[in-house]
């Protein structure tokens, strides 16, 4: 969740890590830090709030230096104040850290620090590492920093300086994210290559228990036992331009408009001439699938969402049963896995920490994994078997919009691919599927021609204290998403529900003017889904129905219909979302709140 930046190099130290910084806000924070050498004494500034009150801060006294670090802080240990912000040192300030994850063992550290004296200032578990260099440094940083290394438990990425290496910086990755780009004497470590493209395109991806040291223009990389490691940069070709706003208000009204491109991107990727799906990063054969009895689909939030549907597609094409499920329940529930089971990760930025921590528990029961992620290098993608880049590009705002469309894609390519080989469903079908996901792109730019309509139904419902989203089948599955839009970034309270469940408790909760989102896109269910809106229209219910443009029966039933294009049952989802992600937007706005950065949510959740 937080973020890193550090610098040693040719440039001033504090322009560098602030701009780094200032890239690395969407991933949430609530204060910001940086520690530079200046004058032979390392001066630290670090300020509860945003990016822009260290920014006052610096424009009042600059800070002047070629090596420091920086740090954007999302409260775990400790309240969100100055003091608590990053980065934290040693009782003389001769030694600065910044630190992502969590230390579990802080305590018994603790205890052992303050025993031999040492003053904590702060609530955080992250102090106890700037305290634990210190204890061990004797001239010789990267050695101090190796043997606080061993006595850490915990997730931790850390940049550390000391006032005595003015030419030195040592960083560290273990499970929380950390690349190191290089440029002309100079290294850059962040926790995203977003704060380093602007410097250099040449980077190091930091494996786990990786150590990156550089010191008088000399950069080298260890492992934890102090063994060094031989490893190549990577020319990166991404640039910056596809992280700017590109004349929208906001990134999440441009990532919601990037969708026909972005799915035409992750499906003509992987289609070749004869008009067949090619996985080059998934190789799983006939023979491998005929022996998998189990698929398991772990993800969080909203990747979990597409898993839903994706479990639906699996189970159709493949005629597999899946089983969908919450990381961070599934990683504690001992789940039945073994070398007959495949267990299929969705994370947008690959370092989500509960759904790594489920990959390596797999791996370790025998288990096949395969990752479905949008982060080329990430920790997940690293360490699967296979891999599905979605190819959404960098996504800034926190409400997830293009990558959750571009992961049900992904997952039901990977469906079609398996059914395929299989033999679970004809030649004819498959065409007729991969015809009609080709289709998907321009099917979305219809749906994003209603956008006013969808304004209209905005202004009709943002001042709803709850709203519920009703859906059968899939439709139920899409609801979840739907829902979640609409709370987190409105806070209006929304739930969804299974529509067939309402007469067993929830149709309670409707009142007069209650707004209710009816999914109806599943032809078979087309008739259930009418019954259940007319069940809570008659009880007051304001009703916006989003249907097929064949169906316009509904508009018997609902006060406002939003219409998308034919297709098929399964594919439906990846159209009717976009209403409901519009629908959020402009109620956010309406409301006054920061779309792009919602109150206490982060964009990469690396932290349990």
């Amino acid at each position: 969740m937080c973020g890193i930046v550090g610098y040693l190099g040719k440039r001033n130290a504090a322009d560098v890590i602030m701009d780094g910084l200032a890239k690395l806000e969407y991933r949430g924070y609530d204060s910001a830090g940086i520690a530079v050498l200046s004058d032979k004494k390392l001066d630290i500034r670090k300020h509860s709030g945003k990016l822009a009150v260290l920014a006052e801060d610096l424009a009042k006294d600059r800070m002047e230096g070629n090596l420091g670090i920086g740090h954007t802080r999302w409260a775990t240990h400790g309240e969100p104040t100055d003091v608590n912000s990053h980065p934290h040192f040693n009782k003389d300030k001769s030694i600065a850290i910044v630190h992502n994850g969590i230390i579990e063992n802080y305590m018994e550290l603790r205890e052992e620090l303050v025993e031999d004296g040492v003053e904590f200032l702060t609530q955080t578990d992250s102090e106890s590492i700037a305290h634990l260099v210190d204890k061990y440094y004797e001239g010789n940083l990267l050695d101090a920093v190796k043997k606080t290394l061993n006595r850490l438990r915990g997730a931790y990425a850390l940049g550390v300086i000391a006032k005595d290496s003015p030419n030195e910086l040592v960083a560290v990755r273990k499970d929380c994210p950390l690349v190191a780009g290089v440029g002309n004497g100079e290294l850059i470590v962040a926790s995203d290559v977003t704060a380093i493209l602007s410097y250099t395109k040449d980077v190091y991806y930091l494996d786990n228990g990786e150590i990156i040291h550089a010191k008088d223009g000399k950069i080298k990389i260890y492992d934890f036992e102090g063994n060094e490691v031989q490893k190549e940069t990577v020319h990166l070709e991404m640039d910056l331009e596809t992280a700017s706003k590109g004349g929208y208000d906001y990134f999440m009204s441009k990532e919601v408009h990037e969708q026909p491109a972005v799915i035409k991107e992750t499906l003509e990727r992987r289609i070749n001439d004869e008009g067949t799906i090619v996985l080059d990063s998934i190789n799983i054969t006939k023979e491998e699938l005929e022996k998998i009895n189990r698929i398991y689909i772990v993800a969080c939030g909203t990747a979990y969402h597409a898993g839903l549907l994706g479990k639906h597609a699996i189970e159709q094409f493949v005629k597999v049963p899946v089983i969908a499920d919450i990381a961070s329940e599934f990683r504690y529930a001992d789940p039945i896995i073994d070398e007959n089971s495949l267990v299929i990760l969705v994370s947008q930025s690959g370092e989500t920490a509960d759904t790594l921590s489920v990959l390596r528990e797999a791996k370790k029961k025998g288990a096949r994994v395969l990752s479905v992620t949008n982060v080329v290098g990430s920790s997940i993608a690293r360490e699967s078997d296979d891999v599905f880049y979605t190819w959404a590009g960098p996504e800034i705002s926190v409400a997830s919009t293009k990558a959750y469309t571009t992961q049900i894609v992904s997952l039901y390519m990977i469906a079609l691919d398996f059914a395929i080989k299989k033999g679970s469903i004809s030649r004819a079908y498959y065409d007729h599927v991969l015809g009609k996901m080709l289709e998907l792109p321009s099917q979305v730019k219809e749906v994003l021609k209603g956008e006013q309509q969808c304004k209209s139904v905005a202004e009709k419902l943002y001042q709803s204290a709850s709203a519920f989203y009703l859906g059968r089948g899939i439709d139920c599955s899409l609801a979840m998403e739907g829902a979640l839009k609409l709370k987190e970034i409105s806070y209006i309270h929304a739930e969804a529900f299974a529509a067939g469940e309402l007469k067993h408790g929830t149709i309670a909760l409707i009142e007069k003017n209650t707004p209710v989102i009816a999914i109806a896109t599943q032809e078979k269910l087309f008739e259930k889904i009418v019954s259940n809106m007319q069940e809570v229209r008659a009880r007051g219910a304001y009703v916006i129905s989003i249907a097929e443009k064949h169906n316009t029966s509904v508009e018997n039933t609902a006060d406002d219909v939003i219409y998308i294009p034919n297709t098929d049952d399964i594919l439906a989802p990846i159209l009717a979302v976009v209403p409901m992600q519009l629908i959020a937007y402009y109620a956010s706005i309406l409301k006054g709140c920061d779309v792009d950065k919602p109150r206490n949510l982060a964009k990469s959740v690396t932290v349990e």
